[in-house]
Formats: structure tokens, sequence, C-alpha cells
């Protein structure tokens, strides 16, 4: 009777699910790559999640996702009485419902160790079963011997390193062995020093839900943490290569966290910058427009001081939201007929907690 309830209770809970549209993330592409929208780590209740697998389709094709994994704790099965299976049955699930939604799904599995190791996913993996082994070790060389791509879950997550973030030594040696491939720079709150290990040590940029409850409707401009994945295609296989090949960020609030060549990129194909010169009275206009659904975050850095703009806003900052328009009024002094507009993308992290720096050219 407990196991009909629960079924009957996650039937209940996907109905309004199947009324929602698709909503539509508008991020530019790169050159030669598409910019594709994916969540790597969420859970159902065949771990400690509280939603049937093919809700979290459903949830990724309503909020417009290009891509999931849904990761099951392998070590933990709190439901396992109500809900048995194998550690494949979720994927197994979820498989028909992301085949008629246009979901891609990935294979994957989460191993929930103590500190250190901590938590690690194992995604594009063949076989969950193969993971469940006593020995953290003898469990993610499986994971790679499938040709799994390995990453670091919040590494700063309070319940497991409370007083500072650490790197252990089991950690180098997962890292030299290439059984940690990729990190968590956002699950929940942002990691800068998950980020700084990423570019100190070429690591994939991750940032996931890593949902257990009902994902809500989000609002206008609102979305789950999600990793921006720079693919070739829209296809498992091009997720894969993109992955290996370090080719993502993180999309979280308003933030957009990677490699500053990705960033820069992004910004500049995501916006159209126009320059208006006006030399009869020594003024300048530069209007910004986004064509996209990214919010950016300008502040005004260090300049000749023969230019002067953002005078007029005490916080010298000023916010372009999704389709919005700036008008940016410089004034060139001192006889000067041009010059560098030095502005700081405060939401566009290239380093921990800094800014991009991006400039325009009267």
């Amino acid at each position: 009777m407990k196991k009909i309830l629960l079924f009957m209770g996650a039937v209940c809970l996907s109905l309004p699910l199947f009324a929602q549209g698709r909503a539509k993330i508008e991020i530019p592409n790169l050159s030669g790559y598409v910019t594709l929208k994916c969540d790597f780590h969420i859970h159902s209740v065949f771990s400690d999640g509280s939603v049937w697998p093919a809700i979290r389709i459903d949830e990724a094709y309503r909020e417009g996702l290009d891509a999931i994994s849904i990761t099951e704790h392998i070590e933990y099965r709190p439901r396992k009485a109500d809900v048995p299976g194998s550690h494949n049955r979720s994927y197994e699930i979820a498989s028909e419902a992301a085949k008629n939604r246009g979901i891609i799904l990935i294979k994957g599995s989460e191993l929930t160790r103590d500190m250190p190791p901590g938590h690690h996913n194992a995604i594009f993996i063949t076989n969950s079963e193969e993971l469940d082994k006593p020995d953290f070790m003898d469990a993610i060389r499986a994971a790679k011997a499938q040709g799994g791509f390995l990453f670091w879950n919040h590494p700063g997550w309070d319940a497991q390193q409370p007083d500072t973030t650490l790197w252990w030594p089991m950690h180098t040696q997962l890292f030299e062995q290439g059984l940690m491939q990729g990190i968590e720079v956002v699950n929940g709150p942002y990691f800068p020093e998950a980020h700084r290990w990423a570019l100190e040590k070429k690591l994939t940029i991750m940032g996931n839900s890593d949902a257990h409850g009902p994902l809500p409707n989000y609002a206008a401009g609102k979305h789950r943490t999600m990793t921006l994945v720079f693919a070739r295609a829209a296809t498992p296989e091009s997720i894969h290569e993109a992955l290996k090949e370090r080719r993502t960020a993180v999309y979280h609030e308003d933030y957009v966290i990677g490699e500053e060549k990705y960033l820069k990129e992004l910004f500049e194909n995501a916006l159209t910058v126009s320059v208006e010169k006006n030399e009869s009275n020594n003024t300048a206009r530069i209007t910004i427009q986004n064509k996209s659904d990214l919010t950016f975050h300008l502040k005004k850095d260090v300049h000749d001081p023969r230019l002067t703009y953002f005078r007029n806003n005490m916080l010298s900052a000023y916010t372009i939201g999704p389709k919005g328009t700036l008008n940016i009024n410089v004034r060139l002094n001192q006889g000067i007929k041009g010059g560098d507009v030095n502005l700081i993308v405060e939401n566009f992290l290239v380093q921990p907690n800094q800014g991009m720096k991006y400039t325009v050219k009267l």
C-alpha cells in the first residue's frame, strides 16, 4: 500500500508539469559551437530525492534545458524499502520521457563518501551497478573504465568542510590519476576556492542544481543553476567531448562563471555595441543592446581621466537586463579625440570573485 501511495503522489506531482509550455532561455552560441543548457547533478526517489524520475525530464523541458543527468547516490538510498530497483532503474524510467520530450538524458551516479574524498559524480557511464563497491577507489576506477566523466561535487559544502574549503592529498591522487576531470564551482553557493582550483589545475568548470525536491515554476528571468556546455552539436557525444575539453561555463543567478576566452565571446555575441561621436561638443554616446536573456552588471574601471562617464550614478555601475539597452554618455576633455572606455562586467567571473574587464574604443 505504501508503494502505491508513493507512486500516486509522484504522478500527482507530475500532472501540472504536462500543462506547462517550454521556456526558452536565449544564450548566444560561440563560433563553431552551440550553447547547451545542462544540469548534471539531480536526484529522484531512487536515492534521497522526492520526485519520480520522469518528473525531472518534464522540469527540464519546461525550463528550456537541453540535457540532464539524474545522478542517484550509490551508497545512500533511504527510500529503497518503498522504491526498490537497481541503481540503473532511475535512468531506465526517465529514458522514455526524455525521448518524448527531446531532452538529452545522460546516465550517471553519485559516489557518496565522507571527506576525503567527499561526493563525486560519474556521468556518461554504462552500468551504475558496477560502481557499488566498498572501496571508493575501486568504485571510481570502475566508472572511469566505463568511459565516465568524473567530477567533485560541492567541495565547499559546510556539512563536510564546515570551516575551510580544503584540497586534500586524496584529491591530488585522484587528479593525477585522471580520476577527477571537473569540479562544481557552484552547487547552492558559489565556491571561489573551487573556481581557483579549476583554473589552476585545468579542471572542467561545473555548476548544477543538485535538486532533491520538485523544482519551482521559475519567474521570468529566473532559472536553476546550470552548466553551459559549448558543444559541436546537441548530442551526447558532443557534450562528452566538450566536457573533456573544458568548454563550459556556469550560469548561476545573474552570474556567468568560467574561463575568460569563453566569457568574452559570450559577452560580445550577446550584445551589439555602437559608438556615435559628436565632435561639436566633444561627446560620444555608446549604445549597448542586449540580444540575449543574460543580465550584465557593468562598472567603470580605471581609465584616462580625460574621459568622463558614469558620472551621474552614485555606484558608478549600470545593469543591462535581458533584451535591454544602455546608453553611456562620454565626455572627451582637454581636446582628446578618442580613448578607451574601460568597464568591468561584474557578474562575469573570470577569476575567483573577479569580474571580466572589457574595453569599448572611441
